[in-house]
Order: structure tokens, then C-alpha cells, then sequence
């Protein structure tokens, strides 16, 4: 039997001090180009946001509140910008909910004309103003979606699948309002 030889420990503690030394390396770097806030080189929350109820042009009922409240906690939870509910806010953002879709996706697979799964797509046209110049800042359509699948009963899946369409529309929104190039 062979007796290890003595330099052996010592080689492998100064690898892994090594080791540690560029894995924290990499960690530093990789976070480098990261910073909290917009990327309009303002300070997060220097500036407030206002969002106004929704418009609803489809005939698809009780969307206004569940989409506004969406758009107003995603910029809460974002932190780029101060939610402004006293109604005299830097950046003033209203929005018309102009399409309301559902498509089917998948179909049963021993029958196919019944529908499985259903996708359902959600469009606003948002529009971004500075309420003192009353330059538009942001204007377009923005579209949320969403997956459901479809039980014994279509309309109660879609009405659960609702807040999960009106998040994803409010991520869409916030990433352009935030990440904008105003």
C-alpha cells in the first residue's frame, strides 16, 4: 500500500481557494452591467405613474378591474416608478381594451372536433403621457395570453384563467413602460 504524498493537500487546497477566487469572480462580473430601475437613467421610484380604469370595447364582461388592478400591482412590484393613486402622478397611462380571442389549441384524442385546451389572448392599446408636457411616451397594443384547459364547464375555466391573462398583459405592459426608450 502507498502512503499519499505530503504536497498532494496542499495542492488541492490551493485549487479550490483557486476555485472560489473565480467563482466569485464570475458572480461579480456577471452582475455588473445590472441595475435596479428603468433603464431611462432615472432613479427607481423618482417619478410616479397614474393608471386610469380601463376602457372595455369587447363584449367580454368584468375585465376593467381585473386588468387595471394588474397593471397597477405589476408597477408596484416593479419599483421603477412610484404608483400614484391621488391622481396627479408624473406619467399618466390609460388604456382600451380593444380584443378579447379564444382559440382552441388541442383537441380530445378520440374525438376531433372537441376542444381540449383553449388558448385565450387579451389586447390593450396603452397609451403613456407626462401629464405637465403631454408628450406621449409610450402607444401601442400590448397582448397578454393564456392557456386553459377546458373541463366539464368552459365558461368557469375561462373566468379562473382571467387574472392569469390580465397578469401576463400587465408583465407585457410594464416591461415596455419601464424598459421604454423615453
Amino acid at each position: 500500500m502507498q502512503t499519499p504524498t505530503p504536497y498532494l493537500p496542499a495542492i488541492w487546497k490551493r485549487l479550490s481557494q483557486g476555485g472560489i477566487w473565480l467563482l466569485s469572480l464570475w458572480f461579480w462580473a456577471g452582475c455588473a452591467g445590472y441595475k435596479v430601475g428603468s433603464n431611462t437613467g432615472q432613479p427607481a421610484g423618482k417619478r410616479s405613474v397614474q393608471v386610469n380604469m380601463f376602457v372595455n370595447k369587447t363584449p367580454e364582461p368584468r375585465l376593467v378591474e381585473t386588468v387595471t388592478s394588474a397593471v397597477r400591482k405589476r408597477l408596484q412590484q416593479d419599483g421603477s416608478y412610484r404608483l400614484d393613486t391621488a391622481g396627479d402622478g408624473d406619467v399618466i397611462v390609460n388604456g382600451v381594451i380593444t380584443h378579447y380571442n379564444r382559440g382552441a389549441l388541442s383537441f380530445q384524442p378520440t374525438d376531433i372536433l372537441t376542444v381540449r385546451d383553449y388558448t385565450i389572448t387579451l389586447t390593450a392599446h396603452i397609451t403613456a403621457r407626462e401629464r405637465y408636457t403631454n408628450r406621449l411616451l409610450m402607444d401601442r397594443s400590448v397582448v397578454g395570453r393564456a392557456t386553459i384547459r377546458v373541463g366539464s364547464d368552459l365558461s368557469s375555466a375561462e373566468r379562473q384563467a382571467i387574472p392569469m391573462l390580465a397578469e401576463d398583459l400587465a408583465r407585457r405592459a410594464t416591461s415596455f413602460l419601464v424598459d421604454g426608450d423615453w
